[in-house]
């Protein structure tokens, strides 16, 4: 008999972590009811994007990560920001555009990060851009000898973008402590996964750059939690990059004004079975790790969070007039104070020391036949193959002496060549 989510993890986790999960999974998706009362009743200026029924994946794998790791957030992945710390208030402003949201009501949705304090990059448009990016993170950790482990999502639409395969291939070819959860929910918009890929699993993909991944059962929170804290033990143990597929499905449209009318409603249905929330609690209340009276006091504490978090952010202002031009270009010190934090002397990563002469010699590499019939040399960098060049020149001189014709010899021939072309141009004429 397949195991269940809590055989396969009950021995690795505290009763304690049991509960966070049921409690992260619940806040998550009733920050996402509130807005959706906040859209219809037109408080909301940008665009909501559901993750009803992926509830699971975003709680499970943040919550595998230690204080001191860095993630990278999808518009869908408002789970994740809530088990890193960020408060319900700072989701309901940023959508909102209040001038007390994390941008100061320059954006409409989840744009925001936190780079001090949290260890949040901000979530990027432009599907896929956060794997290079979150590597980048994740090899800058590992230079300054912090041990961290960076994290990023992506969908199954966005894995079919260029940067995702550059992004991936970089990350493996480094060996950075990076984890990327790929979240296949079955449609790319209204796409369905089997017209994009021709793979049953899209962590296959993995296999193209060398590196280690899993798939997982994306509505199963526990499993969620056990492979991506194993994925992030490996990773950080220095064995590079992980990918993990998690299995789930999208129960809404892309948006709020997609009705998802394209998916089958014995799809939906099937999944609606599958709810995340409900299958973690049947598990919970199986075990014994929750009761009737502890469900509702999680809901209670949910319900007075929730109620005190969108009061602050309906009564936050909105950003004054004058404040539109500001922020727009950044002007320096004015702008950020972002600057390299150098823990390791500067002088390692600056000429002349981290660079060597530019001549490398690599045997069994890119011999292949010259046109003389030789072996053809590969060189790198700057160097000068002269002596080949003149090798080449020799061979290729020709072998006999070239015929000079004279002056008077090419005039001859030249007056004979054009009385040829004359008379054929008058046989043409007749």
């Amino acid at each position: 008999m397949k195991p269940t989510a809590g055989e396969r993890g009950k021995k690795d986790l505290t009763r304690q972590q049991y509960l966070d999960l049921y409690y992260y999974m619940g806040l998550n998706r009733a920050v996402e009811d509130t807005m959706v009362k906040l859209f219809r009743q037109n408080k909301i200026v940008g665009g909501l994007y559901s993750s009803l029924g992926q509830e699971a994946i975003s709680v499970g794998s943040a919550y595998a990560l230690e204080k001191k790791d860095w993630l990278a957030p999808m518009i869908r992945n408002i789970g994740a920001l809530l088990v890193k710390g960020v408060q319900p208030r700072d989701v309901f402003m940023q959508h909102m555009a209040k001038y007390d949201s994390p941008t100061k009501g320059k954006d409409g949705t989840s744009h925001f990060g936190d780079l001090d304090n949290l260890h949040i990059v901000s979530p990027i448009s432009m599907l896929g851009d956060l794997i290079p990016v979150m590597a980048g993170v994740a090899i800058a950790g590992r230079y300054l000898g912090q041990k961290i482990v960076a994290m990023t999502w992506i969908g199954d639409g966005g894995s079919s973008t260029g940067v995702f395969h550059e992004g991936l291939n970089f990350a493996a070819t480094q060996k950075a402590p990076f984890v990327l959860i790929l979240e296949n929910n079955l449609w790319a918009y209204s796409t369905p996964v089997r017209r994009q890929v021709p793979l049953e699993n899209l962590a296959d993909r993995a296999k193209a750059y060398g590196i280690h991944s899993y798939i997982v059962d994306g509505n199963d929170v526990v499993a969620m939690y056990k492979t991506a804290k194993e994925a992030v033990e490996r990773a950080r143990a220095g064995e590079g990059p992980i990918l993990i597929e998690a299995k789930t499905f999208r129960r809404l449209g892309h948006a709020q004004h997609d009705p998802a009318e394209y998916v089958p409603k014995e799809m939906r249905a099937y999944w609606e079975a599958r709810d995340p929330i409900l299958l973690y609690e049947k598990f919970l209340m199986s075990e014994k790790l929750l009761d009737a009276k502890g469900k509702k006091e999680i809901e209670d504490k949910i319900d007075a969070l929730l109620q005190k978090e969108r009061d602050f952010a309906e009564n936050s202002p909105m950003p004054p007039a004058e404040f539109a031009a500001e922020g727009v270009y950044c002007t320096g010190d004015a702008c950020h104070k972002i600057q390299p934090k150098w823990e390791r002397d500067k002088r390692e990563v600056m000429p002349p020391k981290s660079s060597v002469s530019a001549v490398w010699t690599v045997e069994g590499f890119g011999v292949g036949k010259g046109s003389s019939g030789g072996i053809a040399p590969i060189h790198f960098g700057d160097t000068a193959a002269v002596q080949e060049n003149e090798e080449n020149e020799e061979k290729l001189a020709p072998k006999t002496s070239v015929k000079t014709v004279g002056t008077k010899s090419a005039k001859v021939a030249s007056a004979r060549g054009a009385g040829a072309l004359r008379q054929r141009s008058r046989g043409k004429r007749r």
